[in-house]
């Protein structure tokens, strides 16, 4: 077969289980697809082409001893957040660009040990702040499907190298919306576990409690065979779940009859600013789908959700003022030249490490924290965190999951929100309060539809779900999957 990149992992997977491709071959072909169309993209920023042959290899030995785990042998990306020995880990940022990390994280390791190969490392918005990927120090990562768009942020060069099936799935992050939205903006497939579900040991941090990793692939089986590698609890993460994980690809098959879908009326409420009409055109469509299958669809309320945005901010850039502190200059990563003195040292190397954006929510986050406005912004931000989460479980003693937008509208095209940030912001107003919460949800693709400048565009829809039911979220957005193709859709490009 010559053309590996249409298929799933979980097709790829039974291949190279039954012996029709080996993995050194498979391997050349996506390492072969990223130099033949990843300049158009930017998704890399480092590509591992020695030690992805050299891992395929040993994949292939594993094979034939008959005992490898189901992912043995199939290439992925890791997005550049995740450490990852010998092999640079720069977050997309000026302040790492010479960090070579000395050690793995929990996420590599662990997919490591379920035999996955490492084709690279992906592009992404600095140290994650952004949802449009233009903040990167490498510069720009555009839409397969369209190359004067974004794809979405800040995992936009993993959700650009399996939109345009350079690679056949990759891990990414999820702070605020950073796996669902570029999923949605890319017509793929992506999984935000509950918070503590998968190990952050080695994940460079942001905001330590949005924080999580998560699978990206073209299907939802492919992301559950993913999450079944990723997740675990990990005694080197404080913040870390110590609970079973579930065979996630096991209930994939389960009938949806019965199922009670939740509309939340603040996330359909176009008077709002809601969605486009195009992209709730698609949204309806899915949804009666899923009454064909018979699920019942119940409005519920989740009345606090308009506070979400605003409690972000607050939240979010407190906790990368004080993460990002570590970044001084001294122990490592980038510093400047000649410094003066020790204030010239720290100054100079953190004005000219960090990108703008960096800088404007470190600003913001030591003003929130500051002496006599902590209790006016980060202590009340946290009290109306609170009330969104009881929002959630309220709405779960009605309903099994919750399906709205993942995005307002379809991607917009680079540089036309760079300017208003508040419009940037609010590109992940569907998203966040799933991050303040906790709980799980993915993005699936619906249809799609035209963005502002006329553009046809994926359209993806969010499900949530119920803290650590990660399983139901996979099961219903397979059961749709089966029914449509839009998540088997590949851009013309890219073909």
């Amino acid at each position: 077969m010559s053309e590996y990149h249409t298929q799933t992992v979980t097709e790829l997977s039974a291949m190279l289980q039954a012996g029709k491709v080996s993995s050194v071959e498979l391997t050349q072909y996506f390492l072969n697809r990223i130099k033949d169309n990843d300049e158009q993209l930017n998704s890399f920023i480092t590509v591992c082409e020695d030690q992805a042959l050299a891992q395929a290899r040993a994949a292939d030995e594993r094979l034939k001893a008959g005992d490898a785990p189901l992912l043995t042998g199939v290439p992925i990306a890791h997005k550049d957040i995740f450490c990852t020995e010998g092999v640079k880990t720069s977050c997309a940022s000026k302040m790492l660009d010479n960090f070579i990390s000395p050690y793995d994280a929990t996420v590599v390791k662990n997919m490591q040990d379920a035999g996955v190969v490492m084709l690279g490392k992906t592009n992404m918005d600095e140290f994650a702040m952004g949802s449009s990927n233009e903040t990167s120090y490498y510069g720009v990562v555009k839409n397969p499907w369209n190359l004067k768009a974004v794809p979405g942020g800040s995992s936009g060069g993993s959700a650009a190298a399996v939109g345009a099936r350079l690679v056949p799935a990759a891990t990414g992050t999820d702070t605020g919306g950073s796996i669902r939205q570029p999923a949605a903006f890319c017509g793929i497939t992506g999984l935000k576990p509950t918070y503590g579900r998968v190990s952050r040991f080695g994940m460079i941090a942001f905001a330590s409690s949005l924080d999580q990793a998560g699978p990206m692939g073209q299907s939802a089986s492919d992301c559950a065979l993913l999450l079944n590698a990723m997740a675990g609890f990990d005694e080197k993460d404080s913040t870390s779940i110590e609970k079973d994980v579930p065979d996630y690809s096991a209930d994939l098959n389960k009938p949806l009859n019965g199922l009670r879908i939740g509309l939340p009326k603040e996330y359909f409420n176009t008077e709002q600013g809601g969605m486009a009409a195009g992209v709730e055109a698609a949204i309806k469509t899915a949804l009666d789908q899923y009454k064909a299958m018979g699920a019942e669809l119940i409005d519920i309320e989740l009345p606090n959700s308009n506070l979400s945005v605003p409690v972000y901010y607050v939240v979010a850039p407190a906790e990368c003022s004080a993460n990002l502190s570590r970044f001084d200059g001294v122990r490592y990563g980038y510093r400047c030249e000649n410094p003066k003195d020790l204030n010239d040292l720290y100054t100079r190397s953190r004005g000219e490490g960090f990108g703008s954006e960096v800088q404007s929510r470190i600003m913001v986050g030591a003003y929130a924290l500051s002496s006599g406005y902590y209790d006016a912004y980060y202590l009340k931000a946290q009290q109306l965190r609170h009330l969104i989460s009881d929002d959630f479980k309220k709405a779960y003693e009605k309903v099994d999951v919750i399906m709205a937008p993942a995005t307002p509208d379809t991607a917009f095209n680079i540089g036309e929100k760079t300017d208003d940030p508040i419009s940037m912001y609010l590109s992940d107003i569907f998203t966040i309060a799933v991050n303040l919460a906790g709980i799980p949800a993915m993005s699936i693709p619906v249809g799609f539809a035209d963005n502002a400048s006329g553009e046809n565009m994926p359209v993806g829809m969010q499900i949530m779900g119920n803290y650590f039911e990660e399983a139901k979220l996979l099961n219903v957005a397979h059961q749709y999957q089966l029914k449509t193709d839009w998540h088997k859709q590949l851009p013309e490009a890219f073909q």
